[in-house]
């Protein structure tokens, strides 16, 4: 994703989840004529994203993001992502999300490693516009880790799902998720016998850190607790 790409791509995101807010606002009134926020709206009204403006344009950034999540014993956990920290993977139902690039597959989980934590204010002047009042959105901007196999692995493989960063001007291997829409965080292990994906160290983009990447990783679906 190119700096050109981050604003448009970014609205893009955000439009369809300004306007479920607003209809949230209005679900009382019958005369609510906000559309319905799918992924062919948003394709073929693609100009309404001109209809998003980020209030003193500003965007604000966040060191830390906190995950509610129910453990295996119904007891409540929180996990703590830092994107500067080696605690930045988290994992999404893949059926909740339509950004990842494995949509197509049948696993049942889409993984992404977060590199950014932000909120923008947010005033929407398009069609079913309330007001002129701004209103808070909060994304994160992920690198999406793609399968490495169509099929999720079981018990009897003996083996973990298997992970790999797509390249870096794939379509795709960059996106935005809603906080709402993630399970919890992760834990992601380099696969070191396979070395790593850049034998020189040097990488393209200081963001990604991709001249730490390595050829492949592994979902430890087991040990999911940091401490």
């Amino acid at each position: 994703m190119t700096h050109q790409d981050f604003i448009p791509k970014l609205k893009d995101h955000i439009l369809p989840r300004i306007q479920d807010m607003l209809r949230q606002e209005t679900s009382q009134e019958t005369s609510c004529n906000i559309p319905q926020p799918t992924r062919s709206a948003m394709q073929y009204n693609i100009s309404n994203r001109d209809s998003i403006f980020f209030k003193s344009d500003r965007m604000y950034r966040h060191h830390l993001a906190r995950f509610n999540y129910t453990t295996y014993d119904v007891r409540r956990s929180q996990d703590v992502v830092n994107p500067n920290t080696t605690h930045r993977d988290i994992m999404l139902l893949a059926n909740d999300c339509e950004e990842g690039v494995d949509g197509g597959t049948k696993h049942p989980f889409l993984y992404a490693r977060v590199l950014g934590i932000y909120h923008v204010n947010v005033i929407y002047t398009g069609e079913g516009r309330l007001d002129y009042t701004p209103r808070r959105v909060e994304f994160l901007w992920v690198r999406w880790f793609e399968y490495d196999s169509r099929r999720s692995v079981v018990w009897p493989d003996m083996q973990l799902d298997l992970l790999r960063f797509p390249p870096m001007a794939a379509q795709g291997a960059f996106g935005f998720v809603d906080p709402r829409d993630v399970l919890r965080g992760c834990h992601i292990l380099p696969r070191f016998n396979k070395g790593r994906a850049r034998v020189d160290g040097v990488g393209l983009s200081r963001l990604a850190r991709d001249a730490q990447d390595w050829s492949r990783y592994h979902v430890n679906r087991y040990v999911f607790n940091w401490l």
